[in-house]
């Protein structure tokens, strides 16, 4: 008997291909999508939040009353707290999806996420 040998049985439900789509492929599509509109909506977010300080910056320049009060760093921490909050909201519901092998699946969505993000 050779002590090499390994049994293989055990991985012969893993590689299958209807296996691989229903436990990976579908919650790695799912973070994929969520990663990639998640990334979007970041980008018009962040896109208006600029918009609003150079508007903020007119108005103080042209001395508008009450554009002195406002503090762009308290603003912007608000808003670098509830980009934070949404990015761990998501990552916690792609965890939680549900299946037979729960520890393959939460992987595949959370890294389709993470690709998703990074393609957006």
């Amino acid at each position: 008997m050779n002590n090499n040998s390994v049994d293989t049985a055990p991985f012969a439900d893993i590689l299958n291909p209807d296996f691989l789509l229903a436990n990976v492929g579908g919650p790695f599509v799912i973070g994929l999508a969520v990663g990639f509109f998640a990334k979007k909506t970041l980008k018009i977010a962040l896109f208006f939040l600029g918009a609003g300080v150079v508007v903020l910056f007119m108005l103080q320049y042209f001395d508008f009353k009450g554009s002195h009060n406002i503090n762009l760093q308290e603003v912007g921490d608000s808003f670098i707290g509830s980009v934070k909050h949404g990015i761990e909201f998501l990552k916690e519901r792609l965890s939680a999806i549900q299946s037979s092998n729960k520890t393959i699946q939460s992987g595949s969505g959370v890294a389709g996420f993470f690709v998703g993000f990074k393609l957006g």
